[in-house]
């Protein structure tokens, strides 16, 4: 059925607004009005607030101990990078792709088929919402696989999971991370996959899912397309550039990805 548009409103000088349909379908800022030569002090200051949502997004510390309520009993572990502050952390994004000391001795190698990683990256908000809900979707989906209790990453980049995955022996690693926030959108999240991860392992590499968040992809859509990725992942033995999304466009129900089949050569 068709959305029905709305209704017409009028500029300041009573001329029809051209962009109001536009605006509906769009959280960009289209066909602003102006107040002589400048913009409108509505439009200035809902542009000054999502400026303050973004510089909170990026430097407001991960609630670790939040997360670990959320989760009400599931294993999970806490580590962090070698960026000992976040102002290091942004000014080192190498630092941010490797693990303390300690965090790296505190990990032992089991036998995973998957790690999943929740880091701060550049949105903490963005994992803070969205990390445990696409963790939990996740197990829901992967019936039959070995998944690793969730980490909990401070001061992290994507490539931190490299090394978590290598010491933990898991065959592949989901980073779910907070992406760069923009003036639209403070807490988007995005999920990088790795099969086979090490630490140096290129980019080219992994499959990403972006914008994460509740005006963008669904947690439920995302957590589909991830395990169609992972069950090709582990069937072709790769992720990255040879890897093709090519998920269905639809949400699927709970549990309709198929169990993993075991290699008993692996």
């Amino acid at each position: 059925m068709t959305k029905n548009p709305l209704p017409p409103s009028k500029n300041k000088d009573g001329a029809p607004d051209v962009w109001q349909d536009l605006r509906s379908l769009t959280r960009a800022r289209i066909g602003l009005g102006r107040s002589g030569n400048a913009q409108r002090t509505t439009d200035v200051l809902t542009f000054q607030a999502a400026h303050a949502q973004a510089r909170d997004a990026v430097h407001t510390p991960l609630d670790v101990q939040a997360m670990l309520e959320e989760l009400n009993g599931i294993s999970c572990l806490c580590v962090r990078s070698r960026a000992p502050d976040r102002s290091t952390y942004l000014r080192r994004p190498d630092l941010g792709r490797r693990l303390a000391p300690e965090s790296l001795a505190f990990l032992q190698k089991g036998e995973w088929d998957v790690v999943f990683v929740a880091a701060d990256g550049l949105s903490s908000i963005a994992t803070q919402k969205g990390a445990i809900p696409l963790f939990r979707a996740m197990q829901a989906r992967l019936k039959g696989w070995r998944i690793a209790p969730l980490v909990i990453a401070t001061q992290g980049r994507v490539a931190l999971g490299d090394e978590i995955a290598s010491a933990l022996g898991a065959r592949m690693v989901v980073m779910m991370i907070g992406e760069r926030p923009g003036l639209s959108v403070a807490d988007s999240m995005g999920v990088y996959l790795t099969y086979a991860p090490y630490v140096g392992c290129p980019d080219s590499a992994r499959n990403c899912l972006s914008n994460i968040h509740q005006h963008g992809l669904p947690t439920s859509v995302a957590a589909d397309k991830l395990a169609w990725l992972m069950q090709e992942a582990m069937q072709l033995k790769l992720t990255g550039v040879g890897l093709k999304d090519a998920a269905p466009d639809r949400s699927l129900p709970e549990n309709s990805i198929p169990s993993i089949e075991k290699d008993p050569h692996a």
